[in-house]
């Protein structure tokens, strides 16, 4: 049975500049953390957190929408890539984030604190 779940944060920034870092290479590192090799391409793929996530950009959607596969280093080798859209949602100086994250292994549920502590713990410091 595929495991989804939804998270989200708000960041003191507009949704294109959160947007924008997230498909940078560097500035996506440096929100993170960790190393990350990403690209703002339709059919590319990325790494991020040293190469323990890696998938494809499918969708683009400047600036309110990001729609990837996903995977991680955890994964089996029979697994099909999970589905992870963000979206960026903007009120006035302020945007949420908010991560669905579908198709996941059993043991996916774990990510749901994962992006938490991985991704919006740093990116309050990054964007404040």
């Amino acid at each position: 049975m595929a495991v989804k779940f939804s998270v989200s944060e708000v960041f003191p920034a507009t949704a294109e500049t959160i947007f924008s870092a997230w498909l940078d290479s560097k500035k996506h590192s440096d929100m993170t953390g960790g190393q990350a090799a990403v690209t703002d391409q339709v059919g590319e793929n990325f790494t991020a957190w040293n190469g323990y996530i890696s998938g494809k950009n499918l969708e683009l959607q400047s600036p309110g929408r990001i729609l990837q596969s996903w995977r991680t280093t955890e994964f089996d080798e029979s697994d099909q890539d999970s589905i992870l859209e963000i979206q960026f949602l903007q009120d006035q100086a302020s945007t949420r984030v908010v991560i669905v994250h579908s198709e996941l292994p059993e043991h996916g549920l774990q990510y749901q604190q994962g992006w938490i502590e991985a991704y919006f713990t740093p990116m309050k410091d990054y964007f404040k």
